[in-house]
């Protein structure tokens, strides 16, 4: 349902991770070109497996736990895609000088984990809610 406020989170969430990384580069390299997400396959795969659970967490609204445990899944897919990014422009030998400028990109990982703890919090206030209705019948 769209009326509902974790609905909203997930759908900014999916921004965050499906529309955004086509448009904000992660990094800039020392030559001036942007360093965007699509060069790199391993990337491409995290966030499609991101963007496609947070639509599945979307269309099963019906659904609350299923749609809180794929919001955790999210949430821990993403901060191994963050890890990734901060592995790749801190550590990797040789490609320290060939990054000069991180870019707003790579903090999109941090933007979708803040939303689907949102969504995961108003799922879970949902879920009390029906348990303390049901125990009145």
């Amino acid at each position: 349902m769209l009326q509902r406020i974790q609905t909203i989170y997930l759908l900014l969430a999916f921004v965050a991770t499906g529309v955004l990384p086509f448009f904000l580069p992660l990094w800039t390299m020392s030559d001036g070109k942007d360093y965007l997400f699509m060069q790199n396959q391993v990337y491409v795969v995290l966030l499609g497996l991101s963007t496609t659970l947070t639509i599945v967490s979307i269309v099963s609204y019906k659904k609350r736990q299923n749609q809180f445990v794929l919001g955790r899944l999210n949430i821990i897919l993403n901060l191994i895609l963050l890890g990734l990014f901060v592995y790749r422009s801190l550590n990797v030998s040789g490609e320290t000088l060939a990054v000069s400028e991180k870019g707003i990109g790579m903090f999109l990982p941090i933007v979708a984990i803040v939303l689907l703890v949102l969504a995961n919090k108003a799922i879970k206030k949902d879920e009390d809610l029906v348990k303390s209705v049901d125990r009145l019948r």
